[in-house]
């Protein structure tokens, strides 16, 4: 793998892969900011935006899963000298963008509105939630109209406009949140709700930000054109397996916080602790992803297979050199992270043992989120959704119950050790599929890749 390693391409990759890693960086900072600031208001304003969260991300990370379909297209088009193709899927992209905001806003105008009588939280709580939700559905518009010009200029190889546009939000974020939790300058303090309508108006700012990127890369791009059946059609089939793939794993890893919850709050913080250690480092698998997306889907526009393969393989020899360092780091200093989050021994030993599973998780971990990444490149979505159902539905949860829960498969059962376990067995095999999918559409015929890419 390493002898196909392209320094070139590697700075290349480098150059696309660390906006989108700052990017990454501000957006869990902008949640950090609302906990913080929502904790200070009160306990209850606290668990409201956490348990709204709850309900909010899944959706939203389902609408940016289907609106990513853009960049490969926008990147394939740039290859291939098409411009105004690319300004096409952008126009299109906010008819797809218009679409999915109505769907999203009914659906937490649903949620928001019937919640308080689900009698499932306390009264307080529920209501708290309700109006967090009512308040942030209003900048859903904004949020996707910011995706699809992200993942236009992401098209064009420019990745530090989402970047700039994150932190921007970012440096907005706790005046808003203090002005509206708190109540300031004559606005009333609003708790919970006054943390969603901080960000609704965040994703206000971050998506005009972005339109001055745009209209800088193609001054026409932005013009008003009907919607399109035959390309919206072709969005939503490259998109939907790959927004369905995102949900995959946002609900098997929900799920297990849930299946373990009855065994104790030593078992759940520890599990927390090391989910949240292994979501904020996967942003380098992922930044490293994102950048070999733009660089395969533009290779292949141009019609250079081979160009695209030694992107793939460069990018994966980054990933797994990264993999390396991090799983060193993690071993020696798990017991030192765990204690930043808690400060229970048993909390600490149990977060330990399962950040040692962490060590050997980055690896199969860092080549399936590449190579899914790069079949991304290849608007190969639904190989990327049917090997993730296998992965964690198959063969990750329903393993990870019988060796967490039964003595079936061990001498006793494992706790929550099991799911961990598990997790690394179906993530192996799901980088072994990706890898052997990506290995099979590279020896394609040129024909066969411009059938493939053009569908």
């Amino acid at each position: 793998m390493f002898r196909h390693f392209s320094p070139r391409e590697a700075r290349t990759l480098v150059a696309l892969a660390i906006p989108v890693y700052l990017g990454q960086i501000a957006q869990i900072a902008m949640s950090f900011v609302d906990t913080v600031v929502a904790g200070q208001s009160s306990a209850v304003d606290m668990a409201a935006v956490a348990v709204a969260t709850s309900f909010w991300i899944p959706g939203i990370m389902f609408g940016q899963g289907l609106i990513m379909a853009l960049t490969p297209l926008a990147a394939q088009s740039i290859g291939a000298g098409d411009t105004r193709q690319s300004a096409h899927f952008l126009r299109q992209g906010l008819w797809l963008a218009a679409v999915i905001s109505s769907l999203l806003m009914a659906l937490f105008g649903v949620i928001s509105h019937t919640l308080p009588s689900w009698d499932v939280m306390d009264a307080d709580m529920a209501r708290k939630t309700s109006e967090y939700l009512f308040a942030v559905l209003w900048g859903v518009p904004a949020l996707m109209f910011f995706c699809v010009q992200r993942c236009f200029l992401e098209g064009y190889g420019q990745t530090r406009p989402g970047m700039v546009a994150g932190f921007i939000g970012l440096a907005l974020n706790v005046p808003l949140n203090i002005v509206f939790v708190f109540g300031k300058f004559g606005f009333p303090a609003m708790g919970a709700a006054g943390c969603g309508l901080a960000t609704a108006i965040l994703f206000c700012f971050m998506a005009a930000s972005l339109v001055f990127f745009v209209r800088r890369t193609d001054p026409c791009a932005l013009r008003l054109e009907a919607p399109r059946g035959a390309v919206l059609r072709r969005v939503a089939r490259i998109g939907l397996p790959g927004a369905f793939a995102m949900l995959n794993e946002c609900a098997a890893f929900a799920l297990i916080a849930l299946l373990v919850a009855p065994l104790g709050v030593v078992t759940v913080a520890g599990n927390q602790i090391a989910m949240n250690v292994s979501a904020f480092l996967w942003m380098c698998p992922f930044s490293i992803g994102a950048a070999s997306t733009i660089r395969v889907g533009t290779l292949l526009g141009a019609g250079d297979v081979a160009g695209a393969r030694r992107a793939r393989r460069t990018a994966l020899g980054m990933t797994l050199s990264m993999a390396c360092i991090l799983a060193v780091l993690i071993y020696f200093m798990r017991f030192h992270v765990a204690s930043l989050y808690n400060d229970d021994a048993a909390v600490i030993q149990m977060a330990g043992l399962l950040l040692l599973c962490e060590v050997f998780y980055q690896f199969p971990d860092g080549v399936q989120t590449n190579t899914l990444c790069a079949l991304r490149g290849w608007n190969d979505t639904r190989a990327i959704f049917v090997i993730s159902f296998i992965a964690y539905w198959v063969i990750s949860l329903p393993l990870g119950w019988l060796l967490c829960m039964t003595d079936l498969l061990w001498s006793r059962p494992l706790g929550v050790l099991g799911f961990w376990i598990a997790l690394n067995l179906g993530l192996s095999l799901a980088a072994l599929l990706y890898l052997l999918r990506v290995r099979c559409l590279e020896r394609l015929s040129p024909e066969a890749v411009q059938r493939k890419i053009g569908r």
